[in-house]
């Protein structure tokens, strides 16, 4: 039977003012730590997620992380409400910043991570955030991610909640800073097959479908 499912494609726009509410499936969080930045190196450390929306990237981390703070600028009903390119956080005031930025703002959120992390930073994205000359003058010349790590299988991302049966054509990957290795080249990994043995039951269990208010917080 044909999967009708209605995933997000990498021809997808959202309005300049959209909250991009795609969330990541939890496996896909798991995958970071276990296969890319390895669970010891985070274990002990502090990390923000600043576009947590209904906590799905937020509650894995929390498995790895001894302290994970999360916000976003919509309110979801899960976190505090904090836009990250607006509220004053404190230079290097948590290890690691992680998250899945809309799309539109993925730039913004790398430069502020930037200031705000002390030991690294990671953002998923489309693999097409790899290109454009603008993204290439503005990041990638001077500060190339460390680590670029590309899913080997695709993270299917629905609008508004996440689904196991859902599919998708495009592909995305995780993109990495270490903090000391600016300038430095860029290592390519690949995220091995892991969505069997990482996958939860209770990864999709029912959160709030929608934010409570279409008012970004200032």
């Amino acid at each position: 039977m044909q999967n009708t499912t209605h995933a997000v494609m990498s021809q997808r726009f959202e309005p300049k003012d959209s909250a991009d509410d795609f969330p990541t499936p939890p496996w896909a969080t798991r995958a970071l730590v276990e296969h890319i930045l390895g669970a010891e190196t985070v274990r002990g450390r502090s990390c923000l997620e600043p576009a947590a929306g209904r906590g799905y990237m937020a509650t894995p981390l929390s498995e790895y992380f001894e302290v994970v703070e999360s916000a976003d600028a919509y309110p979801y009903g899960f976190c505090q409400i904090k836009d990250f390119l607006e509220h004053p956080y404190k230079a290097q005031s948590h290890d690691w910043v992680i998250t899945n930025p809309p799309f539109r703002l993925a730039e913004q959120f790398v430069e502020r991570a930037r200031l705000v992390a002390r030991v690294g930073f990671a953002i998923l994205a489309r693999t097409v955030f790899l290109e454009s000359v603008g993204r290439y003058e503005g990041i990638f010349r001077l500060t190339p991610p460390t680590i670029f790590a590309q899913f080997s299988e695709r993270v299917p991302m629905v609008k508004g909640r996440v689904d196991p049966k859902a599919s998708t054509a495009t592909g995305y990957g995780w993109f990495i800073w270490l903090k000391g290795n600016e300038g430095s080249t860029t290592e390519l990994r690949w995220v091995p097959p892991c969505r069997r043995s990482l996958e939860r039951a209770d990864d999709y269990r029912g959160r709030p479908s929608a934010p409570l208010s279409a008012t970004p917080a200032l």
